[in-house]
């Protein structure tokens, strides 16, 4: 990913909460060198070594698994809050641009062992529903469901080798132009508009 010095963030802690706050990635393999692309939420872990492993599973018809292990590589995208900005809120006369939050990262994929998938599901019921007054967890859950439903998945988990995140929120504008994208984001009607005047706040604090 092109990433202009302005833009480029490198603080492992700072990426590692995007990544768990930004969750629904994107993963891509090759096959005979044709890029493919699943859509899916992924859990950021460490195992007992201190190695960043990024983990999820896709459905046993995605054709995609069949690729994982042959891959040389595997590209993992998170996308953040993006928009618009007019030029028409500079002081001075330019082009319009896109501002966005977005992270790459690179690392070999394998296949995940039935024990190891579990752990993986068990991981990410647990993020998304045990702060619920009902929560559906692992154990909460039917034997034979479970049993029906690990027949149909394939779970995966890229080692992390290589990461890129780029942030560009307007850093390379002068502090009144920052200011004003900001007030003039939160004047538009989409919510994703209002989001990255947060994190353009947030950066600035």
């Amino acid at each position: 990913m092109f990433i202009p010095k302005y833009f480029k963030v490198t603080a492992v802690e700072e990426i590692e909460d995007f990544i768990k706050q930004h969750s629904f990635g994107t993963i891509v393999t090759t096959k005979k060198g044709r890029p493919i692309a699943t859509h899916i939420p992924l859990l950021l872990e460490k195992d007992e070594t201190d190695d960043y492993y990024i983990t999820g599973h896709v459905a046993y018809g995605n054709p995609q698994w069949r690729t994982f292990e042959e891959s040389e590589e595997a590209l993992v995208m998170y996308q953040g809050p993006h928009a618009y900005i007019s030029s028409s809120w500079y002081k001075d006369e330019n082009v319009p641009t896109w501002n966005y939050q977005a992270v790459h990262v690179y690392g070999k994929v394998e296949i995940l062992n039935q024990d190891q998938l579990k752990k993986s599901l068990t991981n990410l019921l647990y993020k998304y529903e045990s702060h619920r007054k009902d929560p559906i967890l692992w154990d909460t859950l039917s034997p034979s469901l479970l049993e029906a439903e690990l027949n149909g998945i394939v779970g995966f988990r890229v080692k992390v080798q290589d990461i890129q995140a780029a942030y560009k929120l307007s850093q390379n504008r002068n502090e009144a132009d920052y200011n004003n994208i900001i007030h003039n984001l939160y004047t538009e009607k989409d919510l994703e508009s209002h989001q990255l005047a947060d994190a353009m706040k947030q950066i600035k604090n």
